[in-house]
């Protein structure tokens, strides 16, 4: 008997635990998620679930600047976004933005009539009070133990994948999971946009991204160059991609790779980048926002992680993504365990002010060897 997709929704909300009552007459949405890109990412598997769940509801999102110029005429499970204020523990300001009032931003937004509003934005300790305030006749979310209630929570417990935290939150209002695998449309705007920019390929590409904004999460920038001539050697266009604020570190792979590469630093919007990286064969990248980015408009990747990072935010697919592991748990500059933050009641006090690579220890051969796995499968592996 062949499995309808009814069927294999139901065995997927099944294997994620219990699912609430759905909320009766909901027109509008209100989800709280106002972070950064690869946050954003780990999001869309419950927004696609509240969109089954709730298919006449308008769901619009909470979130930053960027949210609302990525949004824009894309289609997905988002109707609309509202650009939150910067408070503390919600979203930082960006450069040259104006201050805004929180309060005035909370009573024009419960004007609109929320009726359910959603948090997945952290463990509630500032974003639940937000919630709160919005006037929906339902909220749900995320509660670590600081963090006031709403009327459905989970425990914000931090070793989890994110995209299963998410799921198990809209599950709570009715929603059960209809998918674990974040997706992302790519636009036709997005496409002329990258091919404006890129040109048509002459050969297969391929593109590194060695930032990330935590500097314990960056793999040597030597190594991404190592990585980059092995690759230009087999044949690949070579694109090395990062923010304005990482032109210093692509240069320096661009530097050590030795072969013409092709920088691409502020050069693509967010969706132009999405765009690109559709149009590669391969994504290596430190775990950052980038990385997930790729994954999510279905280009396979090779993803750099720290151990803990990869339980909360590697993929569990294998058959078009390889994360590799540093098991380094130690600051390598000053030797403190930095395990016992989370774990209060193990020795040591798990802080110290160093931000070095926790990932030096990930050989380049290992990122080589996945990389060619997924570019040149040997026969009856997945392509």
């Amino acid at each position: 008997m062949r499995s309808t997709g009814r069927s294999v929704r139901v065995a997927i909300a099944s294997l994620l635990g219990p699912v609430g009552e759905r909320v009766p007459d909901v027109r509008r949405i209100a989800v709280l998620r106002a972070n950064a890109l690869g946050d954003f990412i780990f999001t869309l598997p419950a927004l696609e679930s509240l969109r089954a769940a709730y298919p006449e509801a308008e769901i619009v999102l909470l979130g930053a600047p960027w949210h609302a110029k990525l949004w824009r005429d894309r289609p997905g499970p988002v109707d609309r976004v509202l650009v939150v204020p910067p408070a503390p523990g919600i979203r930082d300001p960006g450069p040259d933005e104006p201050p805004a009032p929180m309060d005035d931003f909370l009573e024009r937004t419960a004007k609109e009539g929320i009726d359910l509003a959603v948090q997945v934005h952290g463990g509630g300790a500032n974003s639940n009070p937000l919630m709160s305030r919005l006037g929906a006749r339902v909220t749900a979310g995320l509660r670590a133990e600081d963090a006031p209630p709403l009327d459905r929570w989970i425990r914000y417990v931090y070793y989890q994948h994110e995209v299963i935290r998410y799921l198990e939150v809209v599950a709570l209002v009715g929603a059960p999971a209809t998918t674990v695998i974040p997706a992302l449309a790519v636009t036709d705007a997005d496409r002329a946009e990258a091919l404006a920019v890129l040109g048509e390929p002459d050969r297969p590409r391929v593109a590194l991204h060695p930032g990330a904004t935590d500097t314990r999460r960056r793999w040597p920038a030597g190594r991404f160059g190592e990585v980059a001539r092995s690759l230009h050697g087999d044949g690949y266009e070579v694109l090395v991609t990062g923010t304005p604020a990482e032109r210093e570190l692509v240069d320096a792979v661009v530097v050590a790779a030795g072969v013409p590469v092709r920088p691409q630093v502020g050069t693509l919007s967010l969706g132009g980048l999405a765009a690109a990286y559709a149009g590669c064969e391969l994504v290596v990248s430190n775990d950052t926002g980038p990385l997930h980015l790729a994954g999510a408009v279905g280009t396979s990747t090779v993803g750099i992680y720290w151990l803990g990072n990869l339980i909360n935010g590697a993929t569990p697919l294998r058959a078009r993504h390889r994360p590799i592991a540093s098991w380094t748990t130690h600051c390598p500059v000053c030797g403190v365990d930095c395990t016992p933050g989370i774990y209060p009641h193990r020795p040591g006090d798990g802080e110290c002010p160093h931000r070095d690579s926790f990932v030096t220890d990930v050989p380049v051969v290992e990122v080589l060897e996945a990389a060619a796995e997924l570019l040149r499968p040997e026969p009856g592996a997945p392509r």
